[in-house]
């Protein structure tokens, strides 16, 4: 077959055409991959081949080099390097000739020549690239085509390769970008290319933004790009505004009143709703840059140096003119809105929360008034508005000086849940759920609450879309009935101000978990939360109710249990899926308020419906991460009583723990040999063999995901714990991995291995704790056991002091590292003065006791008690 003929088939409106079309290229590519690009780029260049066979020349050769999946992508762009350099030069040259010679928009050559260059730049080869394609649209004898098609390269590289690559070819690529972004450009097609070109560069045009002179002209050619009369070109130009408030928010002082202001107030009030989302998206960036800034600051304060970038309070400056613009935008919604779609009306509330979150008590005077004029107006639009103004301005402002506007409204917004409008009862339920979760001291009185409940549980009835958000108000409620029944810590209430409606309102939502319309607006899902939450926040009067509900679950996962072989549509599957998965999670809310003698009454039935979920669910990630979950909670509840399942559990034990594909299931599994730990004691011993050489294993293997092996490493000191003097066995081999672990090195300017530093030392300091506990067990310091750690007391005290001087280190590595000192000195008794009696070590403890959380402040307040008593016997 003609490799022409074939390209075009393959958008070919009959079946066999197009399917032997396709495996005649996936034949041709696996008998000799360069040469089939070799003459796909000569197809791309012959101007005289159709448009079609071009276009798609252009895609197999593109898909040849790039994919959305990270991996296999580096995969084709190693594949690429090892064609022979004749090759990969020939079909460069092809790709770079056929620029500007297409007539099919946007340009396939733009793109091949973009994911030729991503593979090569970072290799140091083609260096040329950015300069021939800045030429081609710098040369006064290009085309329009020309132009577009170049710019269109310069943009996919720069949304597609590390920034740090091209920094020091930042100027080539804005000499073009400019060029193509004039005003005197005549074509918006090359205008449109060189400002999305512009929008994928901003990253690494740092340099550029930094230099007054040639900040001042990107300012200036963007500026002038939001007034174009073309559509497309003023949007980008708007989206260009808006990452550069984000990235360079500290340069904007002298663009803010002469022109941004206008610009992007004017593209709010726009009728087009691609402009008008960029403007409110404008003023969204400026509220999280200045909520950030402000947090800077305060940390700064707290550390008593000034802070790196301040605040210039451009959001509180300009409220006055936004507010008036969003709330009428509220008013703009349609009655049969899309609710995936992102439209302006969804955007000003947002807007309107971000400002609110960031002016706080200065936004309640610009809100109120609409609010007041319009919740009971004759157009649900301007109704709807209201409350949903009313809902946007909760969070921000002093919850004492709102709680009066808030109670005086209650009223209203109960009376709205029955609003003829779907919409608003929707925000009204919506609004009520926020009440309940921020200012919930509003709600819980004589006064409302009666009043609110019948009208909730009634709202259970409405639509999908209203009694989802009902669900969610009754979650929120139920937390704060519960602190606000004020029990000591860890102890239950007796009573709370739900337990008269509580058997109502659990009946109800069970109803709404059965509901045929259940998955649509996540309802299903938000009833499960919701009876979640009333059985985690219940008081020790709806016990009896709870009960009822245990059996009430047992029930229902037995049903679904059954359907398992009824199943035949994948979309069935995936919701049968997730209702096993809600089940398991709502049964563990109920175990956990199983009292001691209840819990071994029902425990069966528990495990032999988890033990088939077991069973049916290998491969199925989600519900094998849930099912373990719910086993650690019973391990919890039933303690040594657990262990007569542990024969029958341990093969899916096993799994779990080899199941590194799914590393959230290795995840729940490492983290329920902990509870087993806890549970179980000593009668752990005859499953530890096992389980130590698999925990080992997966420390060792370098496909487990990095973030399993810190809980691995917090692991050992559960089973320490566990096995006391037994632990022995394992000693050496577990301290050479934590020598290991504790040395490792992260690349610091990369905040997610920072943290995942910190986890990972966590897990060390976990793990040392227990083994230095359990050794010790309840013996004196003369105890033989401790004396095999004696070695490696150095170690452990200069990983302390390693982490105390590391000003990344986390809350929590310090109470773990004060909780560790504590533990040495009362297991090796004077002999460890010497090590902790040193500066790094005393100025970790002060910071601990200074710490805003109660952990570390209780650790590092006994531990250096410790070392006093010490101290005090050896002087």
């Amino acid at each position: 077959m003609d490799l022409i003929q074939v390209l075009e088939k393959t958008i070919s409106s009959q079946q066999s055409e197009l399917e032997a079309a396709q495996s005649f290229l996936e034949q041709a590519a696996q008998t000799n991959l360069p040469e089939l690009q070799k003459s796909l780029s000569e197809i791309l260049k012959n101007a005289g081949n159709s448009p079609v066979a071009r276009m798609q020349a252009g895609l197999q050769l593109k898909n040849a080099l790039y994919s959305k999946d990270p991996n296999l992508k580096a995969e084709y762009q190693q594949r690429w390097l090892q064609f022979p350099e004749d090759v990969r030069t020939f079909i460069k040259q092809n790709v770079m000739a056929t620029l500007g010679t297409e007539t099919i928009r946007p340009s396939s050559a733009a793109q091949c020549v973009a994911y030729i260059a991503c593979t090569e730049l970072p290799q140091g080869i083609w260096p040329t690239v950015i300069a021939q394609l800045t030429q081609n649209v710098t040369n006064p004898a290009s085309t329009e085509m020309m132009k577009e098609s170049s710019l269109e390269a310069i943009g996919y590289i720069c949304q597609d390769i590390d920034p740090e690559t091209l920094q020091t070819q930042s100027n080539e690529i804005l000499t073009a970008i400019v060029h193509g972004m004039k005003k005197e450009e005549p074509s918006n097609h090359v205008r449109l290319a060189a400002t999305n070109a512009l929008l994928n560069s901003l990253e690494f045009t740092k340099a550029n933004f930094d230099k007054d002179s040639e900040r001042h002209f990107i300012m200036q050619v963007v500026c002038e790009a939001t007034q174009s009369v073309d559509t497309r070109v003023r949007v980008a130009a708007l989206q260009c505004l808006v990452k550069i408030m984000s990235l360079y928010y500290q340069y904007m002082e002298h663009y803010m009143g002469p022109a941004l202001f206008a610009i992007t107030i004017e593209a709010m009030k726009s009728d087009i709703d691609e402009i008008s989302l960029q403007g409110i998206e404008f003023w969204s960036t400026v509220c999280d840059e200045e909520v950030d800034l402000a947090i800077e600051l305060s940390e700064a304060a707290e550390a008593g140096r000034p802070p790196e970038r301040t605040s210039r309070f451009y959001a509180k400056g300009a409220l006055q003119y936004l507010v008036p613009i969003l709330l009428v935008i509220l008013t703009r919604q349609e009655e049969f809105d899309d609710d995936d779609e992102w439209n302006p009306c969804k955007a000003a509330g947002v807007c309107l929360m971000l400002l609110a979150t960031c002016c706080e008590d200065d936004m309640v005077q610009h809100v109120l008034p609409f609010v007041k004029d319009h919740i009971q107006d004759q157009d649900w639009k301007y109704r709807d508005a209201a409350v949903m103004a009313f809902g946007s301005i909760l969070e921000g402002p002093d919850p004492a000086k709102l709680k009066p506007i808030v109670e005086q409204a209650m009223p209203m917004l109960i009376e709205l849940l029955k609003d003829p409008s779907v919409i608003v009862r929707d925000t009204a339920a919506w609004t009520v759920g926020r009440v309940c979760e921020i200012l919930p001291d509003a709600v819980i009185n004589e006064q409302y609450l009666n009043l609110l409940l019948l009208a909730l549980v009634e709202g259970l009835n409405s639509e999908p879309r209203v009694a989802s958000n009902i669900c969610w108000a009754f979650s929120s409620l139920a937390e704060a009935a519960y602190e606000n029944a004020g029990a000591p810590d860890d102890s239950e209430p007796e009573t709370y101000c739900l337990s008269s409606c509580f058997e109502t309102v659990v009946e109800k939502l069970i109803q709404t978990t059965d509901r045929s319309d259940g998955n649509q607006h996540n309802l299903r899902n938000a009833a499960y939360e919701a009876l979640m939450e009333m059985m985690k926040n219940s008081s020790k009067d709806c016990y009896p109710i709870v009960q009822k509900t245990t059996l009430v679950i047992l029930e229902k996962l037995d049903r679904v249990l059954q359907m398992e072989n009824m199943i035949q549509m994948s979309q069935d599957r995936s919701q049968y899926n997730d209702l096993q998965s809600l089940l398991c999670a709502t049964l563990q809310s109920v175990l956990r308020k199983m009292t001691l003698e209840d819990a071994p009454k029902i425990s069966d039935q528990v495990m032999s419906a988890l033990l088939q979920m077991f069973q049916t669910s290998t491969g199925k990630g989600g519900v094998q991460e849930d099912a373990l979950l719910a086993v650690s909670t019973l391990a919890e509840v039933l303690g040594e009583n657990f262990l007569k399942y542990m024969e029958a559990f341990k093969p899916y034990l096993c799994l779990g723990l080899k199941n590194y594909a799914e590393y959230q299931v290795c995840i729940a599994a490492v983290g329920l040999v902990g509870d087993l730990c806890r549970g179980l004691g000593q009668k752990m011993l005859p499953f530890c063999d096992e389980i130590m050489m698999m925990l080992l294993e997966n420390l060792g293997n370098v496909n487990v995901n990095k973030s399993v092996k810190p809980h691995i490493l917090s692991v050992f000191g559960d089973l320490a714990l566990a096995i006391g003097p037994y632990f022995k066995n394992y000693l050496e081999v577990v301290l050479t991995t934590l020598q290991q672990a504790s040395q490792a090195q992260v690349d610091k300017t990369d905040y997610d291995m920072i943290d995942y530093l910190n986890e990972l030392r966590e897990g060390c300091l976990e793990a040392y704790t227990g083994i230095v506990q359990g050794l010790k067990g309840e013996n004196s310091p003369d105890n033989a056991d401790i004396a095999l750690l004696q070695p490696h007391v150095g170690h452990m005290i200069s990983f302390v002091e390693h982490i105390a001087l590391d000003e990344d280190h986390s809350d929590s590595n310090i109470a773990a590292c004060c909780g560790l000192i504590g533990d040495l000195c009362t297991a090796f008794g004077a002999s460890i003065l010497p090590f902790v009696d040193k500066e790094p070590i005393s100025s970790l403890l002060t910071k601990g006791r200074r710490s805003k959380s109660s952990k570390s402040k209780t650790l590092a307040t006994w531990a250096t008690k410790e070392i006093r008593k010490l101290k005090n016997a050896s002087s």
